[in-house]
């Protein structure tokens, strides 16, 4: 990293994830996950798995059973079912964060309810160190596109952090046991802002991974559709990311991130922040 004001970026393009058609699950694989191994992104910080689905209709993933790892949704359109062994059952659409925290070990399903298929990013981030034999636990939280627009809106962050609340349902981030923060936006053409992040403990900055969500269908190929620029606010080199690409970032500790869209068309993303 030339400065610590500068962001080292290595982008991770739609064509070199892993895909898959199953005909009822549509799925994109970030890191290794299921029968998709590669020694080179197995994980990113806490950062384990960053899956994008879609599921058919009426179709899902049938009861299973997790342990350990902090799960958590990020529903972009259509509605999820969820059923789990703490008793939690619930409809979530467009806009909903559902945590679970797996801990001692539960049991779960998800499915695309309804007559129109469920799109989703499905996220798994290691616990903090001691926190993965903790008492199972599940949250929900909820935000509106304009929760999300021209600005990058924190969705979850560390449970051990005064940003976030314990309760099942409230307003604001959803906690977890991680040291991960994650943002979403939605983000309107012509705009550029910029985010800060939050201070590093490490001397040499932070790590952070972003991820333009896929929102004009299933398309394994060469990425399209929306252009999202991303680079440091001061110095370095611009990237530029279309439907489906990603990036890791190498963040030095006085780095600020600036991103703009430069397409014609909305662009929806995730940012993860993290130690």
């Amino acid at each position: 990293m030339s400065s610590s004001r500068s962001i080292e970026m290595i982008p991770r393009r739609n064509t070199e994830r892993a895909h898959a058609d199953h005909g009822w699950l549509k799925t994109f694989h970030t890191f290794s996950f299921a029968n998709y191994h590669d020694s080179e992104h197995e994980s990113f910080g806490s950062l384990r798995v960053l899956n994008e689905d879609r599921v058919a209709p009426r179709t899902g993933f049938g009861t299973h059973s997790h342990r350990e790892y902090e799960i958590f949704s990020y529903v972009i359109s259509g509605s999820l079912e969820h059923q789990d062994s703490m008793g939690n059952t619930e409809i979530l659409s467009r806009g909903a964060v559902q945590m679970t925290s797996t801990g001692t070990g539960i049991s779960h399903s998800e499915k695309s309810h309804g007559s129109q298929e469920v799109h989703f990013c499905q996220i798994w981030a290691s616990p903090r160190p001691g926190e993965g034999k903790g008492k199972p636990a599940y949250f929900t939280r909820h935000f509106t596109d304009e929760d999300k627009r021209n600005q990058f809106r924190l969705i979850v962050a560390p449970s051990n952090s005064s940003e976030v609340s314990l309760d099942r349902e409230a307003d604001g981030p959803a906690p977890i046991r991680s040291q991960l923060r994650v943002y979403a936006s939605l983000m309107d053409p012509g705009i550029s802002f910029v985010h800060a992040f939050h201070p590093s403990r490490s001397p040499e900055g932070r790590k952070a991974y972003i991820h333009v969500v896929q929102k004009s269908g299933y398309n394994p190929g060469n990425a399209k559709g929306v252009k999202l620029r991303v680079g440091a606010q001061i110095e370095g080199p611009i990237i530029e990311l279309r439907e489906g690409d990603g990036s890791y970032l190498f963040v030095g500790k006085d780095a600020v991130l600036k991103v703009e869209n430069a397409g014609e068309d909305a662009v929806e993303f995730l940012l993860f922040d993290m130690e």
